[in-house]
């Protein structure tokens, strides 16, 4: 009932009154009050005026299921949310999920991981209240070669939240990392299931470091949080409602299209490779280039001294970024 309490007061900026309340949500006017009662001991403030009502004043920067329904705008993304305090890996859990055949759009989200990763199995440092950690489930009617476009999609819905809501200068290191003044502030990792040439499931874990003030000291040369970069303090919650926003809008042109083409030059546009050296380290044929955006399709464009060039997996070190001197 948090969830719908929450909801009816963010719908409107005047007080909600107790009455309407019990109206609304078909209940006594006491779990009315028990249920501002948890909310006020979670951290929301509300003011309660007799003969008014009830009005929320301000939100605190909280993760569970309820806040996040209550805030929940998008079309299909996230219409059902299982949320973890702890938990090994939303990807993980997302898997689990989909195999128990939960549909299309599920949204995992977990306060802590403690077995979180990236690509090629990298630990990725999850701590408590300090960032976004999440998995979206999807059931795609597309061939399994596309799915690889699905990084491309997260990484643009990722880095328009944040531009758009904080107005900072994010950018894409291709294919799966979001960076900020060149420093990793988010890595994202998809997976998936496949039945000959049908997807079961996709799975994208996208980790966002938010409010970290400190990380481990390899993770320090690399990493940094949107914290320390802007001094912000971001509501975590709204983040994500935002970023599955973007990520709605996005995915419905792709499936429409097929392809990337339609938002390449947006992609390409916050593209931290593009125009800079990038040293590919491809373990068959490993070759240094300038990075020029990326094809319809999602491969990254490199022209070499031998032509042009596209690449479509592997490790992909940009000069300036990461140590790359």
């Amino acid at each position: 009932m948090k969830s719908e309490i929450l909801t009816a007061l963010r719908n409107t900026k005047e007080y909600v009154s107790g009455q309407e309340l019990c109206e609304k949500l078909g209940v006594s006017r006491t779990a009315v009050w028990k249920g501002m009662k948890k909310l006020k001991e979670e951290g929301y403030q509300i003011e309660a005026i007799p003969n008014k009502g009830y009005r929320l004043m301000e939100s605190p920067d909280v993760l569970n299921a309820e806040e996040l329904e209550s805030i929940r705008k998008t079309a299909w993304a996230g219409k059902q949310i299982v949320y973890y305090h702890v938990t090994d890996s939303t990807n993980i859990q997302a898997k689990r999920l989909a195999e128990e055949g939960f549909p299309h759009g599920t949204l995992v989200v977990a306060e802590r991981q403690e077995s979180g990763r990236g690509r090629r199995g990298r630990f990725w440092e999850s701590p408590e209240h300090a960032g976004v950690f999440m998995t979206i489930l999807l059931r795609p009617d597309f061939e399994p070669k596309q799915a690889s476009m699905l990084t491309i999609i997260a990484a643009m819905a990722v880095t328009k939240a944040i531009q758009t809501m904080m107005q900072l200068s994010a950018k894409i290191k291709w294919p799966n990392d979001i960076v900020l003044n060149d420093k990793k502030i988010c890595g994202i990792l998809t997976e998936m299931s496949t039945e000959m040439d049908a997807i079961n499931y996709v799975v994208i874990g996208i980790g966002i470091n938010v409010s970290n003030r400190q990380f481990g000291e390899e993770a320090a040369k690399i990493a940094t949080s949107i914290a320390i970069e802007s001094g912000m303090q971001v509501h975590r919650a709204e983040l994500i409602e935002s970023v599955w926003e973007w990520f709605e809008f996005y995915y419905d042109r792709f499936c429409k299209d097929g392809d990337l083409e339609s938002i390449r030059k947006e992609y390409d546009a916050c593209l931290v490779n593009r125009d800079r050296q990038v040293r590919i380290l491809d373990p068959k044929e490993p070759f240094v280039g300038i990075a020029k955006g990326i094809t319809k399709t999602g491969e990254l464009i490199v022209e070499t001294e031998e032509g042009m060039k596209q690449v479509s997996s592997g490790e992909v070190s940009v000069r300036g970024i990461y140590g790359y001197v």
